[in-house]
């Protein structure tokens, strides 16, 4: 639950950060590492799974595209995250990547792709225009919370989603919204998902994720104070028991999408503002149930 540094004063600033994001896409959108100012040993992850840099969505993709471009910066850790979208060979993907610096140089790489695979509705690139206002604004002095606070918020929403029940360990706004790969799934209409039309908490209350047995292996490694965005890895880990769910309302039935089992490996922002989640984006995919992590080392 800590950040993998230690908090020390800051040795970074937020314009060095985004310039070493900026120079990493910008590098994989040419499929040139050596561009990259490389540590000594470099640790990096594509969906869970550690490569060689220079593998995986180094041989495919296409381009970068410029329209989503959504960054966090820790100063204290020295740590960035972008989420927007790729291609691979013209075909979009929603993508989150974290870069850790040792110094100068770039030390972790850590990336999530979400491809669009069998007849999942995600990611939804076609929705995924530009990042929301609220999270690129900086929140303010007073509506701060700090390092340690905003970790506990951002903690309590997975202690909310495993084993859903209907109660809430964290708080959130009235018009809280929540984004999965690139598709809204609050406060909308989505065909077979009765729950989307609700809000982030009532969505909660109504103990809709009883399927999501495990949050595990939770991670906050970045912590963008000034924005109140506190990035979360970790995994979502579905055993397949649970297929019939009655909601707390006592009346409501209907069907886990799940039923097999499987994990989500994932990259999540939490947008904070006034000690309440304001707002959510993640970026997952689907990887082998119970799968361990190479940041766990």
């Amino acid at each position: 639950m800590t950040p993998r540094f230690n908090s020390r004063p800051a040795a970074w600033t937020r314009e060095q950060l985004y310039g070493h994001a900026d120079g990493y896409l910008a590098a994989l959108a040419a499929r040139d590492v050596s561009r990259l100012p490389l540590a000594e040993q470099v640790v990096f992850t594509e969906n869970n799974v550690q490569l060689m840099l220079g593998d995986g969505l180094w041989h495919t993709v296409s381009a970068v595209r410029p329209g989503y471009d959504l960054k966090i910066a820790d100063v204290q850790t020295g740590q960035v995250a972008w989420f927007g979208i790729v291609e691979e060979h013209g075909h979009p993907s929603v993508m989150a990547l974290r870069l850790a610096l040792a110094g100068d140089r770039i030390a972790e790489i850590e990336t999530i792709v979400c491809r669009k695979v069998d007849f999942s509705p995600f990611p939804s690139t076609e929705t995924y225009l530009a990042p929301r206002p609220l999270m690129l604004a900086d929140v303010s002095e007073a509506e701060r919370r700090p390092r340690e606070r905003l970790v506990a918020i951002a903690d309590g929403y997975f202690d909310t989603l495993q084993l859903n029940d209907g109660q809430l360990f964290t708080e959130f706004t009235d018009d809280c919204d929540r984004i999965e790969n690139g598709l809204q799934t609050t406060n909308t209409a989505i065909d077979g998902y009765p729950i989307a039309a609700l809000g982030c908490a009532d969505q909660f209350r109504l103990g809709q994720y009883v399927y999501d047995d495990r949050l595990r292996g939770r991670r906050f490694p970045l912590i963008d104070e000034e924005k109140g965005i506190v990035l979360a890895g970790g995994f979502i880990d579905h055993a397949g028991k649970v297929v019939d769910i009655t909601w707390t309302d006592g009346t409501t039935r209907v069907k886990s999408p799940f039923f097999y089992p499987h994990s989500f490996v994932l990259l999540e922002m939490f947008k904070i503002v006034g000690g309440k989640i304001a707002a959510v984006e993640a970026v997952f995919v689907t990887v082998p149930y119970n799968m361990p992590s190479p940041w766990d080392n």
